[in-house]
């Protein structure tokens, strides 16, 4: 009897070696990750100021990448993902609420809507060693550790897009103005546009900023950048913002060329029979990527696809594609994280500083890296509204000056 026990004991030792040898090849259970499934964190913004223009498209476009990769298999070919969802309705305190209800239940966070909610949760996510990925494209967050910046910056988009002013469209010798939102991320459109005037030779003749709110009528506004006889006006605004400050300039006849921040546009402006005209002779818009439906790009040939599997009733949607782009972002960095069998918070940290990503010109270049040596893409691409292609929005040129090539960050 006794060595039958020892046996049977000899044997149960043996497998549990064998056991834990092939629990060491797999990744240890980390906050967020059980061994099986990656939860992701998402602070977005489906209710609130901006919910139906940016959050809810953008929420949409990770959704179908996701789908994507667990219809595959999952990270790595066997992790699935699950996105942790919370609405922070685009407003500051909830944002820190919604991420202290869910930080201990997710690997990172991999959207955090908007530039004043991401800084909110800045320190937060230092103090508690967690990876984000900001829906935000502010240069502050180029030299972040514990941020994933996705995408070019605001600064850089309108130091490229006052050079093609400047250089190709003859705009030099004229008076070029500014209007921007009073946050963060108007700061950082009149930090680009005014790097670009020292650096180009040229002064910014007037700068009105406004609150954004729903019931502002612009009129201050419209009249001191007339008292300039501004020629262009870089808009830093968002979509609900757009149209009426385009259209209040335009009842006291002022039709300057509007170039716009990446976050002014939604695409329902190109269907209002009395904005439409004036949009497609005045409007400009500031962003990367490619036209809606260019299946000649890889990436977008992908989305595609993807679309017609996993969102079909999804419109064409600028947003939409950022937020897809955004999941494929983080994606690469979750694959880093299962090559370093590390899904721990201090292992998503070294993946972010390890990672590679392809956008496949749905964005540009990112160079990652440690935060130190990041370096987001340079180019900016220059759209005009058109309402007969998918989204109403159709690239005109990608610029690269050498004033963005050259522009030292943080």
């Amino acid at each position: 009897m006794k060595r039958t026990t020892s046996v049977v004991a000899v044997l149960l030792a043996l497998a549990l070696v064998g056991a834990a040898c092939g629990r060491d090849k797999k990744a240890a259970d980390a906050p967020g990750f059980d061994g099986k499934t990656i939860k992701l964190g998402v602070l977005e913004g489906v209710s609130g100021p901006i919910a139906d223009p940016i959050g809810k498209p953008l929420s949409a476009g990770g959704d179908a990448y996701w789908a994507r990769v667990n219809a595959a298999g999952g990270v790595a070919g066997k992790y699935k993902v699950e996105l942790v969802k919370e609405d922070t309705a685009y407003n500051n305190e909830q944002t820190k609420a919604k991420y202290t209800k869910i930080k201990n239940d997710v690997v990172m966070f991999s959207q955090i809507l908007g530039t004043p909610p991401t800084k909110t949760v800045l320190v937060d996510l230092k103090t508690d060693g967690i990876a984000a990925s900001p829906a935000s494209l502010d240069a502050a967050w180029v030299r972040e550790p514990n941020l994933f910046p996705v995408g070019s910056t605001y600064q850089l988009q309108f130091i490229n897009a006052a050079s093609w002013l400047v250089n190709d469209e003859g705009f030099k010798t004229k008076p070029i103005c500014q209007m921007a939102i009073e946050s963060e991320y108007g700061n950082a459109g009149i930090e680009g546009l005014t790097t670009a005037a020292k650096e180009l030779g040229f002064t910014v003749a007037a700068t009105a900023r406004f609150k954004g709110t729903a019931d502002e009528e612009y009129t201050a506004q419209v009249a001191a950048l007339q008292k300039a006889k501004c020629a262009a006006v870089f808009l830093t605004a968002l979509p609900s913002n757009t149209g009426r400050i385009i259209g209040a300039a335009a009842q006291k006849g002022l039709t300057p060329r509007w170039i716009g921040q990446s976050p002014t546009w939604v695409s329902a402006l190109a269907a209002s029979p009395t904005l439409a005209p004036l949009l497609q002779k005045t409007f400009y818009w500031t962003s990367e990527g490619t036209t809606w439906g260019d299946t000649s790009v890889k990436g977008m040939k992908e989305l595609i696809a993807d679309v017609a599997k996993y969102a079909p009733t999804q419109k064409p949607d600028v947003y939409f594609v950022f937020g897809y782009s955004q999941a494929k972002g983080v994606h690469a960095v979750l694959e880093q994280a299962a090559k370093n069998n590390d899904f721990s918070r201090a292992g998503i940290l070294k993946a972010i500083s390890e990672v590679s990503v392809d956008y496949e010109g749905l964005l540009g270049k990112y160079t990652y890296g440690s935060a130190a040596n990041r370096s987001p893409s340079r180019e900016t691409v220059i759209f005009k509204v058109n309402p007969a292609v998918p989204g109403a929005l159709e690239k005109v040129k990608a610029v690269t000056s050498d004033v963005a090539s050259k522009l030292k960050i943080g």
